[in-house]
């Protein structure tokens, strides 16, 4: 019995300390259970700058249109991740749509 308390407790300090480095990271808690455990993380959107990268487009004749297309595309979305612990101990990360 007292072995099993210990591995819930090491299984629940495992799952704060990834928490902490997810919100440490720009995320923000929306729903957190630490009976099950799990919690629900989102980031907000980031604002893209259209002028300064139209620039760097120009300068570079074209060629930052691909990262320019993946900033305004994919890495400027609103991001919403589950992490939780499974039942071997190990925290994991998923995508939430």
């Amino acid at each position: 019995m007292n072995s099993n308390k210990s591995k819930i407790d090491a299984d629940l300090a495992k799952f704060s300390s990834f928490l902490n480095k997810k919100t440490n990271n720009g995320f923000v808690v929306l729903e957190r259970n630490d009976k099950l455990p799990y919690a629900i993380l989102m980031k907000s959107k980031k604002k893209v700058d259209h002028i300064s990268n139209f620039f760097i487009f120009c300068a570079t004749l074209g060629l930052w249109s691909i990262a320019w297309i993946y900033i305004s595309q994919v890495s400027s979305k609103a991001k919403k991740i589950l992490i939780a612990i499974d039942e071997d101990g190990n925290a994991f990360e998923e995508k939430c749509f």
